[in-house]
């Protein structure tokens, strides 16, 4: 049998990339060790967060599967860093582990074009520098014209917990053996990293009625476009707790450093900086005499509680020696202790923006196999990489996009351009254009693209470029549309606020921090224009028009900067450039560029090493 797209790996980016390529209309396979654990969560049992949030909705406004798992598998929704700007407003939702597996694993089985085959690759097959196939460890041969490499932590992966060490990919998992070999006899250049996971503690041995609660939103929002709002959530919500480490569980922690694989050098592979250990902080900020621990309930059938904060690869007697000196948890029982997983990656300068491989045509690779961690930046690779291995083979443009578009762009952009020697992890400090890659505007942005591709039907692209209509109406007319102080100044006195001369308009009043615009539209008279009570009938274009109004300087100064860097991100490099022939380039300059082979001189400014004056040969080069 051969196939369109083949997947291998059921992880996040293999169910997006699936998904994308068999509902496009390609025949799609997806090869993985065990169907049942199909998008199972290895560590924290939770979606978005900071930044993170952005991917999940973005990955959902070009026609993804994650943010419709998590709405209907979500025990709590909270929205991150509501007491900051919007452009920092992040999505999070702690999941039911297992019931978010089980709604993935019926949701792939679902879909027209897509077969789940249980098994496990151990070789590439390729003929020319062109995909033709896998060789499975039954045996069997799988050809494709196209395939995705989305293997997660699988590939010759090792678990530490102390000295002892274990092969695999997750807890109870064998490792993926011959996938990074067969890469190595076709060119590629692999490394190692490393992540890890906190112990999973019994739940009725938790004293939760000493400890902070860490409740939901009152109001919670889905992270799907498509969410019945009115139907959501859809599963009883619970509360999470908050607990601290101190100064004695620090010392109790110091006496397993010598039994540490991380601390002794077993451990070769670099591990997250932003997502460190508990014994990595216990070094990094030594002035610290506390660090907060979140208990995080892995499901609402579920006895075991993740304790977020505490990721470790200590002995296990260590690890519960040092929770019992925790507040809340000094009759805890430990279940399952934590451990590192140190595994195979490709350092990513070795895939094009549309993640397709430069040595091998037709091979993509997505998720942690790029470098990256968490299960939203895996997700968001994912989706790319199959709609451009389906967009292949149906002879469609292929799907880049710009740092300007999306956060899916800026992830995608660092990885190429500045690669990486440890887990990646997307945050909002990353994107220079954050204030226009809100979570909340992700369908404004991307619904277009996602239609283009078959992903968004026609009638939600409809719906969404209405509703675009009477943002962009009701910006226009309260730009103009003003207000007499006999009718505003009453109401500004009682709320304490500066009173107005004559007239102001409504935008203008709406730029007040102090007041939200549905304060301001009460003021206006009912029949003064059908478009405001149309408008305050739509929640999503109300919010849309309040955030334009109350940030329109910001937000006019990002697009005049993305007009700005356009004119070099439109300046196209061809992909067969020999930057060995332009003497007048630097040495690492000449080295870099011939490494990313950048698309635009946009993406060429962007490596590290290619200098202002490499730049500048380059255009005069490329004008020549």
């Amino acid at each position: 049998m051969k196939y369109d797209v083949l997947v291998i790996g059921g992880g996040h980016a293999g169910l997006e990339a699936s998904h994308a390529a068999a509902t496009m209309g390609c025949s799609t396979a997806l090869v993985t060790m065990d169907k049942y654990a199909v998008g199972r969560m290895s560590c924290n049992p939770a979606i978005g967060g900071t930044a993170k949030g952005h991917l999940v909705r973005e990955v959902d406004a070009l026609g993804g599967i994650m943010g419709k798992l998590a709405d209907h598998t979500g025990i709590q929704f909270r929205m991150l860093n509501k007491s900051k700007g919007p452009a920092v407003w992040s999505p999070r939702c702690q999941s039911d582990r297992k019931l978010y597996s089980e709604a993935a694993f019926a949701l792939i089985n679902s879909i027209p074009n897509l077969e789940l085959i249980e098994d496990s690759v151990i070789e590439i097959l390729t003929e020319n520098n062109i995909i033709r196939g896998v060789k499975t460890s039954s045996g069997n041969e799988i050809y494709c014209s196209t395939l995705v490499l989305s293997s997660g932590t699988f590939l010759n992966g090792l678990m530490h917990t102390g000295l002892k060490s274990t092969k695999g990919g997750r807890f109870g998992e064998s490792p993926s053996i011959g996938i990074t070999e067969s890469l190595h006899k076709l060119g590629f250049i692999s490394a190692r990293l490393k992540t890890g996971t906190p112990p999973r503690l019994k739940k009725n041995t938790i004293n939760f009625d000493i400890l902070e609660v860490q409740p939901g939103d009152l109001n919670p929002q889905p992270f799907s476009h498509f969410t019945d709002i009115s139907k959501f959530p859809f599963l009883k919500q619970v509360s999470c707790h908050i607990t601290y480490t101190n100064q004695e569980v620090h010392s109790i922690l110091e006496k397993g450093f010598k039994d540490s694989p991380m601390f002794t050098g077993i451990i070769k592979g670099k591990g997250p900086r932003y997502c460190p250990s508990i014994e990595d902080k216990i070094v990094r900020f030594a002035d610290k005499e506390k660090h907060q621990l979140f208990l995080e309930p892995e499901g609402l059938d579920s006895d075991l509680i993740y304790v977020n904060g505490f990721s470790t690869s200590l002995p296990a007697d260590i690890q519960i020696e040092a929770l019992h000196k925790i507040k809340g948890l000094e009759n805890c029982e430990l279940v399952r202790p934590g451990y590192a997983v140190e595994y195979d990656f490709f350092p990513p300068q070795q895939v094009d923006l549309t993640l397709e491989t430069k040595l091998i045509e037709g091979l993509y690779f997505a998720g942690q196999i790029n470098g990256t961690s968490g299960y939203e930046e895996a997700a968001a690779q994912g989706l790319i990489a199959g709609i451009n291995a389906a967009a292949k083979i149906k002879n469609l443009p292929e799907f880049v996009l710009k740092r300007s578009e999306a956060y899916i762009g800026v992830l995608i952009d660092d990885l190429v351009v500045k690669s990486t020697d440890e887990p990646y992890r997307m945050f909002t400090s990353r994107a220079e254009h954050r204030l226009l890659l809100r979570q909340d505007n992700a369908d404004r942005r991307l619904f277009l693209y996602g239609n283009q591709y078959g992903l968004i039907s026609s009638d939600s692209l409809k719906k969404i470029s209405q509703d675009e209509t009477l943002i962009n109406d009701s910006i226009n007319l309260f730009n103009n549309l003003k207000l007499h102080a006999r009718n505003v100044n009453s109401f500004l006195e009682n709320k304490g606020l500066s009173e107005i001369d004559s007239t102001e308009t409504i935008a203008k009043l709406c730029k007040r921090p102090e007041l939200s615009i549905r304060e301001v539209l009460d003021l206006i008279v009912n029949d003064v224009d059908p478009l405001v009570g149309t408008l305050l009938n739509n929640g999503k274009a109300l919010e849309q028009v309040e955030i334009e109004l109350k940030y329109e300087g910001y937000i006019k100064r990002q697009y005049e900067m993305v007009e700005r860097m356009e004119k070099y991100e439109s300046a196209k490099i061809p992909l067969t450039l020999n930057y060995a022939n332009i003497k007048a380039l630097s040495t690492e300059g000449r080295e870099k560029l011939n490494k990313v082979k950048p698309r635009s001189i946009g993406q060429a400014s962007r490596i590290s090493g290619v200098t202002p004056s490499d730049i500048s040969i380059l255009l005069v080069y490329l004008k020549n």
